[in-house]
């Protein structure tokens, strides 16, 4: 007795994708959101990863237009965080220049006004 064997039943309203997410556009993404937390990490730091969440945002758009891949926002996303991520870590370095400038100053004033020397003074 042989049975016939039907096809397995398909799920409704499911469309499998024909085309897959491109891999350098993952890196994007997990690089540009990682960059955050990878100052921690001695030499490397958070602006070489956000560096590289740009370099491979970029080269995921150039494949994704080549090949029709899946992914393009999470190129975009990882090229527009890592351009943040610059960005900030520019303003807190003028921000920290400044402070330092200006708490120089302010010290230098400080110790020209506070010495043991005596002040002239009028004679009458």
């Amino acid at each position: 007795m042989s049975e016939i064997q039907k096809p397995a039943p398909e799920l409704q309203g499911y469309t499998p994708s024909g085309t897959q997410t491109n891999s350098l556009a993952i890196v994007s993404l997990a690089s540009g959101v990682l960059s955050f937390f990878a100052h921690v990490i001695p030499v490397v730091g958070g602006f070489t990863v956000a560096l590289i969440a740009i370099i491979t945002g970029f080269m995921a758009r150039g494949q994704i237009r080549r090949t029709g891949e899946q992914g393009m926002w999470m190129a975009n996303v990882g090229i527009l965080i890592g351009f943040v991520h610059i960005a900030l870590g520019l303003v807190f370095i003028l921000v920290l220049i400044f402070v330092v400038v200006v708490l120089g100053f302010a010290l230098c004033g400080i110790a020209s006004h506070s010495g043991s020397a005596p002040t002239p003074s009028p004679i009458p």
